[in-house]
């Protein structure tokens, strides 16, 4: 009889853990990581490199992995269109604890109309995992502001620290609030 309780509670106890546990996001990573892409353009989403090219795989050298049009005051060549003109600024890239963290915004008729993020943690898969989840969500909020003033999203505290660090200081390049 005492041997059926315990068994009985044992059970019990491993079905309850086994029913909390919560998959992680059913998303796999590639080899490379996209530079993440908000906006009204999105056919310009590419892949990165490590050894160059528009964005990181978050290798933690945020000097060789700036976006190479990027001028010394963050305005990159911004193109003209016959309604109003558009310009490109790449925020200070921001180090987190698990990496950097760099985005970069397009203003087309003072407001945010892209928002790429160029670095971002991704050195181990629960950092791509979250990340996956976690730039599009701050992504969407950044431009449904039109500012940094965003909330941070829920396990991605560290990587919400530095996306709205990086955004502010892209707004403030680009005479934003």
């Amino acid at each position: 009889m005492r041997r059926a309780i315990v068994t009985t509670t044992a059970t019990a106890a491993g079905v309850v853990l086994l029913l909390s546990l919560k998959p992680h996001g059913g998303q796999s990573a590639s080899a490379q990581a996209p530079v993440i892409s908000s906006g009204s353009d999105t056919s310009s989403t590419s892949g990165t490199s490590d050894t160059g090219g528009t964005g990181s795989a978050g290798n933690g050298d945020a000097s060789s992995t700036t976006a190479p049009s990027a001028a010394p005051s963050g305005k990159a060549g911004g193109s003209s269109s016959s309604t109003s003109k558009s310009s490109s600024y790449t925020g200070q890239a921001v180090d987190t604890r698990y990496g950097p963290v760099q985005v970069r915004i397009d203003v087309s008729g003072g407001k945010i109309s892209k928002i790429d993020v160029l670095q971002y943690p991704d050195g181990m898969q629960r950092d791509q995992d979250i990340n996956s989840y976690a730039l599009p969500v701050l992504n969407q909020e950044a431009l449904s502001a039109q500012s940094a003033q965003i909330d941070a999203v829920s396990g991605a505290t560290y990587t919400s620290d530095g996306y709205t660090q990086s955004l502010q200081s892209a707004l403030d390049q680009a005479g934003l609030k």
